[in-house]
């Protein structure tokens, strides 16, 4: 099995947020490039792998393709405002202002020629200086702000408002073999892929791979329409995190950390992709546990699915504690175990697979 601590360790280091994705295409892409025959980036910024299959083309010239989607954009913040020397800030992508004062943050300045880094710490204004009422609650993120340390002309000069922030805590191997850092969500999948790849150099596989790693999952799943449409897959995998047994988590709704990857099933899954995916793993004994997705799954898979004449579509879900966070921990025999189950299913697909597809769950 690939040792893939490394890899993913890098990838927690780096910024990248939703919309501005390109470090961490940079390293994914270096990454992918020998486990792959083709790289291109969509319009958008999207990564595309191609590893080809072994499927003699047919006359039309197109060998059945698989595209596996796995999103490489991070929430975070942008400066709305500069006040004293003091960042104002919003949102990209979900966050919880509980969780920000005293995180440290990377402002991404693009005051002077070339964008510049600053360290800085997220803070919070004393109590008597809170609006009235706010006292010892929660703050929200219009009374938070940005200290870098510098004198107020220094800040004006090398920041603008829409510069983005990034988390700067650092990944961080803990007991048990799990990992926790910021931006796990989603780039433990991009390493599941990246296991996934590395596993069928030595597998072959009658299908075409389209590795993606897509843009904008996080603000409006723009890598995963533009992507699926640009490069009309037979069927469709998205890997992403789900919520993992933690402090106050309800055993019904969450999934333990090493316990092996989830199973989505709902309305955004074709059941007989679920029914595949399950009878492989139940083969190879690889641990997992069914998700229900009753509704909307919130990753790629929608938008997946819904593209052009409709993929049909499978979501994978690595458990993941504190969702969107700066320490988000996942167990890296999970995301082993994902990109195994991936490889293997991929390496069993048989040319005429589409042909048997049904919504027939009797069949």
């Amino acid at each position: 099995m690939p040792e893939i601590t490394p890899f993913l360790k890098s990838l927690l280091s780096i910024s990248g947020l939703s919309g501005h994705e390109a470090p961490a295409a940079k390293l994914i892409e270096e990454k992918w490039q020998p486990l792959v025959d083709e790289l291109t980036v969509s319009r958008l910024g999207s990564l595309h792998g191609l590893k080809k299959g072994t499927a003699t083309l047919p006359s039309a010239g197109k060998r059945p393709s698989i595209m596996v989607a796995t999103h490489m954009d991070a929430i975070g913040l942008m400066v709305t405002k500069i006040v004293d020397g003091f960042l104002h800030f919003t949102q990209v992508g979900g966050v919880d202002p509980r969780i920000l004062v005293g995180t440290p943050v990377i402002v991404h300045a693009t005051g002077g020629a070339k964008t510049e880094e600053l360290f800085g710490v997220v803070v919070q204004p004393p109590a008597r200086a809170l609006p009235a009422g706010l006292g010892d609650n929660p703050v929200g993120l219009n009374d938070l702000l940005i200290d870098v340390g510098l004198a107020a002309k220094e800040v004006s000069a090398k920041v603008h408002p829409g510069d983005v922030v990034s988390y700067a805590t650092e990944p961080v191997e803990l007991a048990g073999e799990v990992i926790s850092g910021h931006t796990l969500d989603n780039r433990a999948s991009v390493a599941a892929l990246t296991v996934a790849l590395e596993e069928l150099k030595g597998k072959p596989h009658a299908w075409d791979v389209w590795a993606v790693a897509t843009v904008q999952e996080e603000t409006v799943f723009g890598g995963a329409y533009t992507s699926a449409f640009a490069l009309r897959p037979d069927l469709a995998i998205a890997i992403d995190v789900t919520f993992a047994k933690g402090p106050g988590a309800s055993d019904w709704s969450t999934f333990q950390l090493g316990k092996g990857p989830t199973l989505g099933f709902g309305p955004n899954i074709h059941t007989y992709l679920f029914k595949k995916f399950k009878e492989l793993a139940d083969e190879l004994e690889i641990p997992h546990a069914v998700e229900m997705v009753p509704r909307h799954s919130g990753t790629d898979t929608y938008a997946m699915q819904v593209t052009a004449e409709g993929i049909p579509t499978m979501v994978l879900g690595i458990p993941l504690r504190y969702m969107h966070t700066p320490v988000e921990m996942v167990a890296l025999k999970d995301i082993q175990r994902t990109g195994r189950l991936l490889a293997e299913f991929i390496a069993a697909l048989e040319v005429d697979f589409v042909e048997k597809i049904t919504w027939d769950d009797e069949k």
